[in-house]
């Protein structure tokens, strides 16, 4: 009586091609989903050798921690602390899912050290904090030298990006139907990271913009209305903007507005995600209601988690400096 029901048995390649496919039947990005079949077969063929057995000969049943913390030892031998954190989240979820389909008794993750990774420095944009506005202000006047000119569209672009600290992927998921509430009280409603949503607030300065990047639309393409299901942002050609086209449109925006040489390294449509968390940060807007607009799961210095107010999440997001310089723009603008 009693007793455990028998091990699945299935080989490890088997095992990683079941569980990719559980990822991309959960839409996740194929850049992503790549990442961790790369990571998963690396370190798989490093354990099959030394196992002593080709990779489609080694069962999932035979994953032990001792066997895994040694494929483990090989790989990150030449790697850095973040491939080999990578490496190790891909890892721990294949065999969490193995467990959960009955091919291994316990997930042995625990057993595999993993680097402590130090935490990475805001990179918002050099200077005295003016860039921004200088930004917004030259795109506005037309600096931006393009065949096909949209400014209501850029100033759409980079407003939105300061006003709410999107990531590029959160951005252009965002549609006509996202954006909710009446006026003066409109949020935006967010899917970012693992499928989690959130609801960003606007302020009146992007709702104009907004509409009149809207109105603009409109008549650049000969439309009468725009479906809720559209995607708010578009090329010049009324397709929905790629990730490509953003990094180039911002790009863009930064050398024809001068202020190139005040992005970081390694940040393009992101510095002003961390341009939007910095210039919170010294308003007072505290680390919470910060992690709550950006979308973070938990705060890396240990403090507990507490849920802000949709009130102190919209108050925090006013003190956007950004709304400032676009409130003057809208009042002063025309069609532009």
């Amino acid at each position: 009586m009693g007793g455990h029901d028998p091990l699945v048995l299935m080989c490890l390649p088997e095992a990683i091609e079941e569980f990719l496919s559980c990822l991309r039947a959960r839409k996740l990005s194929p850049h992503t989903v790549s990442g961790y079949e790369s990571d998963l077969r690396i370190v798989g063929e490093i354990a099959a050798g030394l196992a002593g057995v080709a990779v489609d000969g080694l069962e999932v049943r035979h994953l032990n921690g001792r066997l895994i913390r040694g494929a483990f030892a090989v790989f990150s031998d030449p790697r850095s602390a973040a491939s080999i954190n990578r490496a190790w989240s891909a890892w721990n979820r294949l065999l969490t899912f193995c467990v959960s389909e009955g091919m291994l008794e316990g997930n042995p993750m625990a057993a595999v050290p993993r680097p402590k990774q130090p935490v990475k420095a805001p990179k918002p944009l050099l200077g005295d904090g003016t860039a921004s506005a200088e930004l917004l202000e030259r795109i506005a006047a037309g600096a931006r030298k393009a065949r096909d000119p949209w400014v209501e569209r850029d100033l759409v672009v980079l407003g939105l990006a300061l006003v709410t600290g999107m990531r590029s992927a959160e951005l252009l998921g965002v549609t006509l139907g996202s954006i909710g509430g009446s006026a003066g009280d409109r949020r935006i409603q967010v899917v970012g990271k693992g499928g989690k949503t959130r609801s960003l607030p606007i302020e009146p300065p992007i709702e104009f913009l907004i509409e009149r990047y809207l109105d603009s639309r409109l008549r650049r393409f000969g439309l009468t209305a725009l479906p809720r299901s559209a995607a708010l942002l578009v090329d010049t050609a009324n397709e929905p903007l790629q990730r490509g086209g953003l990094q180039y449109l911002v790009r863009q925006c930064y050398r024809y507005a001068g202020i190139h040489d005040r992005v970081q390294k390694g940040t393009l449509v992101h510095a002003l995600r961390h341009e939007f968390a910095t210039r919170l940060a010294e308003r007072g807007a505290s680390a919470h209601e910060l992690m709550e607009l950006l979308g973070h799961s938990s705060i890396v210095t240990g403090q507990a988690y507490v849920a802000s107010t949709a009130r102190e999440v919209r108050r925090a997001a006013q003190g956007n400096p950004a709304y400032g310089v676009l409130d003057r723009l809208g009042a002063g603008g025309g069609d532009g």
